[in-house]
Parts: C-alpha cells; sequence; structure tokens
C-alpha cells in the first residue's frame, strides 16, 4: 500500500474551510494541523525580499496514494488562489505504527467511495512532476543515449542477445516517450513540446552514431539480430503495445520504471540501431525496412501510453481544459490509430513487411 504525505500551508483564517474538506474523507489515515511561521518572497526594487509572518498553519496528512487525486482537486480548486497556499507531496518508504487502512473496508457508500473503482494510481500532480523531469533533455540523458547506442550496436554486431539486453537496462526511451503520451492525454503544450524535442535529440544521436559505427565497422545483414528487424510483424506491433501500456502503468502505479523501461527499449533502441547500421554499410533497402519497424513501434508505444493513461481517468482538473485536451487528444489517437489499422491490414494481406528497393535505385537519386 503506497503512501503519500501531503503537506499544506495555508493562512490560518482558512482552518475552518479546511476542516470542512477533510472532514469525513476515508482516503486520509492521520492528520496534524498546527501554526506556522510563513514566508513568501515579494519584489522590492527588483529585488526579492523575504517576509515572515505567523498567521499561517501547516497541515500534514497521511493518505493513500491511489486515493489522493480527488482531495488534492478539492484543495487545489478551493485555495488555488489564496495566497501563501502550496501542496508538498512526499513518497513515505514506510510508516509505524503500520498503517491498517480502515477506510478500505469501511469505504462502501462513503463520499470517496467513487476514489477506489478506478483510481489505482498515483496523482495527476505527482505523475505529471515526474514525466516533466524525464521529458527534459539533459547531459545525463544525452550521456545514456550515447552509451546504450554503442552498447546495442556492438551486442547487434556480435548478434550477442546478452549485451543487447545490456543496452535496453540503460537506454533512457521509455520516460519521454510516456511523456508524449501525458501531454497528449492531458492537453499540454509545453510537456508535448519538451517530449518530442528530448525524443528528437535522442534518436537523432543514435542514428548519427550507430551510422558512424556501421560506415567503419563490417555489418553482416544475415545476423539474426539485425535480419530479425528488418521487417515487421504483428507480434512486433503486439510487443509494442504492451511496452507503451506497461510503461504508463509503471508511472501511474509508480512502480519501479527500470525494468518496464527494458521493455519500452526493446521496441524502440534495437530497429534504430539497426537502422543506422545497415545505412551507414550502405544497405538501403534494409536499413528502410529497420526505420520502418521504428516508426510501427513508436505510434504503438503512444498509442498504447495515450490509452492508458484514459483508461486510468487521468485527465485535466478543470473542465474548460478538459475540452481543450479532449480535441488534442482525440486528434492523436485517431492519427495514430489510423496508421496502425493500415499497417495491420497491409500485414495481414501481405505477410511480414519487408522493404525492398531496385538494386539501382540510390544510382538513379
Amino acid at each position: 500500500m503506497a503512501l503519500r504525505l501531503i503537506e499544506i500551508s495555508l493562512p490560518k483564517d482558512k482552518l475552518q474551510a479546511v476542516e470542512e474538506i477533510v472532514g469525513g474523507r476515508s482516503e486520509i489515515l492521520d492528520i496534524i494541523m498546527q501554526p506556522a511561521t510563513g514566508s513568501w518572497r515579494i519584489p522590492i526594487m527588483g529585488e526579492w525580499k523575504i517576509r515572515f509572518s505567523t498567521d499561517y498553519i501547516m497541515i500534514r496528512m497521511l493518505v493513500l496514494a491511489e486515493a489522493s487525486q480527488s482531495l488534492l482537486d478539492l484543495l487545489e480548486e478551493t485555495f488555488s488562489e489564496v495566497n501563501g497556499f502550496r501542496i508538498n507531496i512526499f513518497a513515505l518508504e514506510a510508516s509505524f505504527p503500520p498503517v491498517i487502512s480502515e477506510s478500505a473496508n469501511n469505504n462502501a457508500g462513503s463520499s470517496s467511495e467513487e476514489v477506489w473503482d478506478n483510481k489505482e494510481r498515483v496523482s495527476r500532480e505527482e505523475l505529471h512532476n515526474d514525466l516533466v523531469e524525464g521529458a527534459k533533455t539533459t547531459r545525463i540523458y544525452i550521456s545514456m543515449i550515447i552509451l546504450s547506442s554503442i552498447v546495442a550496436a556492438i551486442g547487434v554486431l556480435n548478434d550477442n542477445v546478452a549485451v543487447i539486453i545490456g543496452a535496453m537496462v540503460i537506454a533512457p526511451l521509455l520516460t519521454p516517450n510516456v511523456s508524449l503520451s501525458l501531454a497528449t492525454a492531458l492537453g499540454d503544450l509545453p510537456l508535448f513540446k519538451s517530449a518530442l524535442k528530448t525524443l528528437f535529440f535522442g534518436i537523432a544521436i543514435a542514428v548519427v552514431l550507430s551510422t558512424a559505427i556501421g560506415f567503419l565497422l563490417p555489418v553482416d545483414p544475415s545476423l539474426q539480430e539485425i535480419s530479425s528487424r528488418t521487417r515487421v510483424g504483428l507480434m512486433e506491433i503486439v510487443l509494442a503495445l504492451a511496452s507503451g501500456a506497461a510503461g504508463a502503468l509503471s508511472f501511474t502505479s509508480a512502480a519501479p520504471a527500470v525494468l518496464i523501461g527494458v521493455a519500452g527499449a526493446v521496441a524502440l533502441m534495437p530497429p534504430l540501431v539497426v537502422f543506422g547500421l545497415l545505412l551507414g554499410a550502405g544497405n538501403y533497402s534494409l536499413a528502410l525496412g529497420a526505420l520502418f519497424l521504428f516508426l510501427a513501434n513508436f505510434i504503438s508505444v503512444n498509442l498504447a501510453g495515450v490509452a492508458t493513461f484514459l483508461a486510468q481517468g487521468i485527465e485535466p482538473r478543470t473542465w474548460w481544459e478538459a475540452k481543450k485536451a479532449k480535441r488534442a487528444t482525440l486528434l492523436a489517437i485517431v492519427g495514430w490509430a489510423l496508421l496502425l489499422a493500415i499497417l495491420v491490414i497491409l500485414i495481414l494481406f501481405f505477410g511480414d513487411l519487408q522493404i525492398s528497393l531496385p538494386p539501382n535505385i540510390w544510382e538513379l537519386i
């Protein structure tokens, strides 16, 4: 049972309003209210000055992580315009004495019953904060892309599955993909742009690096780890859909995403590296097949991620934000689903897709 410590700071004249909100809510396991010395920053003559006040209260609530969303929405809706209002959310490793959730047993008929229906996930705010960080193009991200590309290329060239799995462990491609899915579900344009930029840099670095390796080292297209990634079949699409759904669930359930990230990386990094290696070796027909596989997997991972977030009821807090997000989400889902449907139809009619070009097409170009 995942627990969260929600810390709230408010002017003390809002104490009664807080008591009305938290009273009788079954997801709150413990609560402490106490006076606090508050501070806030105000600009004076172009400089930030700190002022202190004793007119604040500090409220700490121990809540079930999976049931915190409705409480956070209500607090934000009620106090978002109040000066000095702030919510901090902390993940707890443990709480002693052990927490026995009587609310889970006595929840039937309570005002918070809907919390238990389909909200077995962390709050939207916590999820958004985690994925905003994961959508940033940092030096660590770039370093991990470079390292995982090199390791994956070595594994592919040596037909070594164990080395390729090692590359999947360190490949950081799943998080920005899940960030892209969340941005689509919420209609969050800044997050969408940030995730897309991070993915673009990661993909570009992996392709450039693997192309250079393919140009410098001999590439044998008959190797199993290369030939298996130059065609698109239903199994590859199913793998990518499952990886996208698992990646989204790993974040919404606050589960460790490292191992699940391996599954996402399997669908994305190897085809990308194989594409670069074959491109560098001058085998353009097979390279195009690997690129096609990567694009199919990319569409599937993101489509599954968006569908998973929507199935879990993740949406903007206010109705006008939800209305704006609904249109963007619908367009994205229709676009991705249409592309995926065309791909599946082609596979069903023609079998696994393997791109082949006329041998002299590149001379003509």
